[in-house]
């Protein structure tokens, strides 16, 4: 990956992890996350404008902490502690081997898949693919701070790991997960508490089984989660429901850095987080919906980028990667039926609220950040015949990473004998 990333993630060096005080707590900062999938997406002449249109809503980087110590399992969910997980993971990740570092604490924190409804993991996911390319101090440090995201914001659903799960295919599976009849208007996290509640979710973690093949479990996941999307949006919350596939699909990016025993039991907790977004967030109906199989990939990522929108951008990005996997046009179909939501509804706030860009926007229950597309005019863009930029061809730089082939590279092989 070229140099831009590491512009992006100094201009983004003394944010913090969500967005600033005066405004909603516990909404991530989605600027390193979206900055690695635009480069992913060959948009690194995007990247600079929008971080720098994307930042004054941050938080102020937390001071220095101390690290976390032995008792770290003490400090999980511990926000105030965010600090001292910083200042822990910077230092375990300062030199050495990181991905032996990634896997011990992957395993650990898998459990807490869905911490700040699944951020955490989404960053750390992001850092490791572009560290993976570039093993600079800077992609490091972006490591640390996901890690310990993560590990602040710990969030457990209901369910303990069973020795012998059943071996359901995701989307069987899914068809025994209930949803709530009532939910919160709140925050994903908050949200997900209401599944305490929910008769017989704590059984959906052993519904299904990713050994010995975690890799191919993801395709069949984030599949069905995609379709899932499909079928309950019109009714249900965008943003929850993207996370239910982009949360999924991180761990893709995490596949070549963690054993194979790692990335399974993660796959269980992926699996139990996108059925608790599900349960929590889908409509209440499913609907029918009409499948593109003519969808233009160059085009679709104009469409993402256009609209300014950082949950646009990594959904598309993770939709197009599991598809060049997984050739199935529901990928694309919802990854731009989200693009054309979320600027529809941009587009409806600015008429109903008079609001300029940036601009603060409801999307379903939840507040997202949404700017003019980086560079376009959004009349532009609505007409249709918006410039495009020199085209890059569309070449993921980490789709082949985890393949169903031999030759491809697969979970690390475990270094104890």
């Amino acid at each position: 990956m070229s140099e831009t990333l590491d512009e992006a993630l100094e201009i983004l060096h003394d944010t913090g992890p969500e967005f600033s005080e005066d405004d909603e707590g516990g909404l991530s900062n989605h600027g390193p996350m979206a900055a690695e999938a635009l480069c992913a997406l060959g948009r690194e002449d995007e990247v600079i404008g929008w971080v720098e249109g994307y930042i004054p809503r941050l938080q102020e980087h937390p001071s220095a902490g101390e690290p976390v110590g032995d008792a770290w399992h003490e400090a999980l969910g511990e926000y105030a502690r965010l600090p001292d997980w910083i200042a822990l993971f910077d230092g375990e990740l300062a030199e050495g081997d990181w991905q032996e570092t990634l896997n011990t604490w992957v395993a650990r924190l898998a459990p807490g898949l869905a911490a700040a409804a699944t951020h955490g993991l989404i960053r750390t996911a992001h850092a490791a693919r572009s560290l993976g390319q570039s093993d600079v101090p800077g992609r490091r440090h972006e490591l640390a701070e996901g890690l310990a995201y993560w590990a602040a914001r710990y969030q457990q659903l209901p369910g303990k790991l069973a020795d012998s799960p059943s071996r359901l295919a995701p989307s069987d599976a899914l068809r025994r997960v209930k949803r709530l009849e009532v939910r919160s208007s709140g925050l994903i996290s908050d949200d997900l508490r209401g599944l305490d509640e929910l008769p017989g979710f704590a059984g959906v973690v052993n519904l299904v089984d990713p050994s010995p093949d975690p890799a191919r479990f993801l395709s069949e996941m984030t599949l069905t989660f995609a379709r899932a999307y499909l079928e309950t949006v019109s009714s249900g919350r965008i943003i929850g429901m993207i996370h239910s596939v982009t949360g999924p699909s991180a761990l893709r990016l995490l596949m070549p850095h963690i054993e194979l025993d790692t990335a399974a039991t993660a796959s269980r907790f992926a699996w139990q987080t996108g059925a608790g977004i599900y349960a929590a967030l889908a409509g209440t109906s499913d609907e029918p919906f009409e499948v593109s199989t003519s969808l233009d990939i160059e085009d679709l990522v104009d469409q993402a980028v256009a609209t300014g929108d950082e949950h646009a951008i990594k959904f598309m990005e993770a939709c197009i990667r599991e598809h060049a996997l997984n050739p199935d046009p529901i990928y694309l179909t919802a990854a731009s039926d989200a693009a054309t939501r979320l600027a529809a509804d941009y587009d409806r706030q600015v008429e109903e609220k008079s609001l300029g860009s940036p601009c603060f926007e409801e999307c379903g229950d939840v507040v997202v950040t949404r700017r003019h597309a980086v560079g376009r005019s959004r009349e532009t863009a609505r007409a249709g015949d918006m410039p495009r930029p020199t085209v890059v061809p569309f070449v993921p730089y980490a789709v082949a990473q985890v393949q169903w082939t031999s030759a491809s590279p697969q979970p690390r092989q475990s270094s104890v004998q």
